[in-house]
């Protein structure tokens, strides 16, 4: 992960990469409880699409894998906009293309310091103890 990002930016950069996040991440959960209570039933298909959207949308707010998760929703949104567009129109055609324009942005930017990623996979501070000499 470390190799993806130089750093992890603090301050002003991370709680707007956080307000990022969570626009998206509230999106995706958000549309998976659409899929899951709507019109359409419990179809196979259309919950696991369902039951996927919601683990990426957890996955952008805690910040987790966050330029797999944004690469693989920025590919969804853009296998919905070509192979089924009704339901894109049903979005607008500009909220697409913003969606998938933030889920590119996220991928290349990263998570920030506000995130699980920046936990787990951040610099960490080495100290190496003193040997005693005789």
């Amino acid at each position: 992960m470390q190799r993806w990002y130089t750093r992890f930016p603090h301050g002003l950069p991370a709680i707007g990469l956080l307000v990022l996040r969570i626009a998206i991440g509230a999106k995706l959960l958000l549309e998976s409880l659409h899929c899951l209570l709507g019109p359409h039933g419990l179809d196979l298909g259309i919950a696991t699409v369902a039951a996927l959207a919601g683990g990426l949308g957890v996955c952008f707010i805690l910040g987790f894998l966050t330029p797999l998760v944004a690469g693989i929703s920025a590919l969804g949104w853009t296998a919905i906009y070509v192979w089924h567009p009704a339901y894109a129109t049903t979005l607008s055609d500009l909220a697409s293309f913003e969606i998938i324009a933030v889920a590119i942005a996220l991928a290349l930017l990263g998570p920030g310091a506000i995130s699980l990623d920046a936990y787990l996979f951040g610099r960490r501070k080495i100290v190496i103890a003193r040997v005693a000499r005789s």
